[in-house]
């Protein structure tokens, strides 16, 4: 098993060697044979399993962890993804998809979201990304155009990890206030509103659930927005903020299991009559 020393660094408490115990494993009892060809499938169970677990409370709020620790996140993400690659994909995604509702959400929105979320009985996605902007998020075209005592979203989304197999969506449109960032809004999408549709699914060298969505004549209550108009650039920010240092210790997992298996190799496999690691090349 990978080097696990840094579990006595000093920003570390004795709950993060606790969680890390803890998801060691369970992963060691559960992540032994990922069907990686049925990505959706093994997605739902994926979260279904880390929600039985409890780990996808780490997520986001609730009566537990009224805050969000970063630290908790890393290393489940380091854990996860030393493990398997589609088992970290989906508790990141958990709560790349509802981060927005745990910093920026009513009470209301919390509470019909992220229980269910967090139990792993719903699955949720982040629509950020437009075919035209990616990383430049200020120039995202997909409308939200007010109508009554509500909105009418227009556009598309491409690029959606879990899209198609989500439950919800945490969409950013153009809400008008200001131009560019200071006017773009954020708003819970439950995938069965009519007028979105899943246009295409994609497909990656790194096989996971990937979609365009299409929204079409899409009727929100006003209700369903996070947080205040024109406020969804810094909602996007923030969330992005919470997990992008995630994404580095996902990284060291892989990492670290890149290690353990050129170790291994190294150790066991024998070539000219002595193990590879004898080799003076090796």
């Amino acid at each position: 098993m990978a080097d696990t020393s840094f579990l006595d660094w000093p920003f570390l408490e004795p709950k993060h060697t606790i969680l890390h115990a803890a998801l060691e494993a369970w992963a060691s009892d559960n992540l032994q044979d990922i069907d990686h060809d049925n990505t959706d499938q093994t997605c739902q169970a994926l979260v279904a399993a880390l929600g039985a677990a409890g780990f996808l409370k780490h997520t986001g709020v609730n009566a537990t962890f009224p805050k969000i620790d970063v630290r908790s996140l890393c290393l489940i993400r380091e854990t996860l993804a030393r493990h398997d690659g589609l088992a970290d994909f989906a508790f990141a995604m958990q709560g790349l998809g509802t981060m927005a509702i745990s910093l920026f959400g009513s009470d209301t929105q919390k509470a019909d979201w992220l229980p269910k979320v967090q139990s792993g009985a719903a699955l949720s996605a982040f629509a950020l990304s437009e075919p035209q902007s990616g990383s430049d998020v200020a120039n995202l075209q997909l409308s939200a155009q007010r109508n009554g005592n509500g909105y009418v979203l227009n556009g598309e989304k491409t690029w959606i990890s879990n899209g198609g197999i989500a439950d919800v969506y945490t969409v950013f449109a153009r809400t008008g206030e200001a131009p560019g960032g200071k006017g773009i809004s954020a708003f819970i999408v439950p995938a069965d509103t009519c007028g979105l549709q899943i246009a295409e699914r994609l497909e990656t060298i790194s096989p996971h659930p990937l979609a365009r969505l299409v929204f079409t004549d899409l009727h929100l209550s006003a209700d369903a927005m996070i947080g205040a108009p024109g406020a969804g650039f810094k909602v996007a920010m923030a969330t992005l903020d919470t997990m992008r240092t995630t994404v580095g210790a996902a990284a060291l997992g892989f990492a670290r299991r890149a290690f353990d298996e050129s170790l291994n190799r190294a150790k066991n496999r024998e070539l000219f009559g002595a193990p590879l690691a004898e080799l003076q090349m090796v």
